[in-house]
């Protein structure tokens, strides 16, 4: 493995810098968060590509990921190239990164830098848009809220509504099952069931249901689409088997019944499904987990404001909720939280949690 010095602490960097020295700190950040996480084969993958920009290797991709004109890190540019490194090991396409995702000595950035060079074609759509990171295990966190919503007397009957579905996995939570900290919810036939490490109390037990789930992405992947589904699984760190695993099992349900995206940005779809007739004794819940970082501020704004309004016409026979899993960065965690209308508008923290869903920390009592 090349290089033996120490690695850079991983810390808050403010998501929005941008201009000279963002690109280094971005993949430096990186590198650190993947250490942290024990990612250390995509650390050293990561870690090469920052050595291969601060040599002076030239060429179409190095020149435009140095010169980036967005902000590196809002824009997960470090993970948008280890991807498409990634989708070429997958594929056989590059056979010389073997050694580094088995975790053998490698010279990495000698490596990284002649697979750049020789794929330059194959890499540079990979920098035109942001990992697609669909984890169905972050489903547990949504069904969590549920349980949490119905507790305060919201109808366990839930109309889920997703922004930056991609290819749509965690619209399929209603095929899958989950032991969260000793609840059991979900069918006895599931596609996969999931059990998260739980820290706390466990949430509140209730039967609920799934009554339809729908969501949008601004470039919807099928999976279906043995491509688009490579291109899932290149952003799946290759230390995290099970996600692997869930990405087959999600193919195969895909495949039989598939779930239901439009090709829309966040504020359009938000607007449009919440100007849509409301069942009686329904609860309307907006739901999406690392994606609002990628979205834009106008947007943002937007979805931010048509909550509200939606929320101010709401009842108790056509409640409103909002639950997101996002990071705080002030803290390097991601959190469950939900806000819901009528009654208690203001957001509430229920839980941490793993941005993969493996734990849960709850705190809601």
């Amino acid at each position: 493995m090349q290089g033996s010095g120490a690695r850079p602490a991983y810390e808050f960097v403010d998501m929005n810098t941008a201009g000279p020295g963002a690109v280094a700190t971005a993949f430096a950040n990186q590198v650190a968060y993947c250490e942290a996480a024990g990612a250390h084969v995509t650390a050293r993958v990561v870690g090469g590509i920052a050595a291969v920009l601060a040599s002076e290797a030239q060429g179409a991709l190095l020149g435009r990921v140095r010169g980036w004109q967005g902000a590196p890190l809002a824009d997960a540019l470090p993970l948008r190239v280890a991807g498409g490194l990634h989708a070429l090991h997958l594929s056989g396409a590059a056979p010389q990164l073997g050694p580094i995702y088995r975790g053998e000595a490698a010279q990495d950035a000698a490596v990284i830098a002649q697979v750049i060079a020789a794929q330059e074609a194959a890499l540079l759509p990979w920098l035109d848009g942001p990992p697609q990171t669909n984890e169905a295990g972050r489903s547990a966190n949504f069904i969590a809220a549920t349980l949490w919503l119905a507790e305060r007397g919201l109808p366990p009957r839930f109309e889920c509504l997703e922004i930056g579905s991609s290819a749509g996995i965690n619209l399929m939570l209603g095929r899958y099952a989950y032991d969260l900290g000793g609840v059991k919810v979900g069918p006895e036939d599931p596609v996969m069931t999931f059990a998260p490490a739980w820290n706390g109390a466990p949430p509140p037990a209730h039967r609920i249901e799934i009554a339809k789930a729908r969501g949008c992405d601004v470039a919807p992947v099928d999976l279906t689409d043995p491509a688009q589904a490579l291109r899932l699984k290149a952003y799946i760190w290759p230390e995290h088997a099970v996600r692997f695993e869930r990405m087959d099992a999600a193919i195969r349900a895909a495949s039989q019944s598939k779930p239901d995206i439009v090709a829309m940005n966040a504020a359009d779809f938000v607007e449009a499904e919440l100007a849509r007739p409301q069942e009686q004794g329904t609860t309307r819940m907006l739901m999406h987990s690392i994606v609002w970082q990628y979205v834009p501020a106008d947007q943002q704004a937007r979805v931010t404001a048509a909550m509200e309004a939606a929320g101010a016409k709401a009842t108790p026979e056509r409640p409103l909720a909002w639950v997101q899993v996002e990071a705080d960065r002030t803290v390097h965690r991601h959190k469950l939280t939900v806000r819901h209308w009528p009654g208690r508008s203001e957001e509430v923290q229920l839980a941490w949690s793993h941005p993969h869903g493996a734990d849960v920390e709850w705190l809601a009592g």
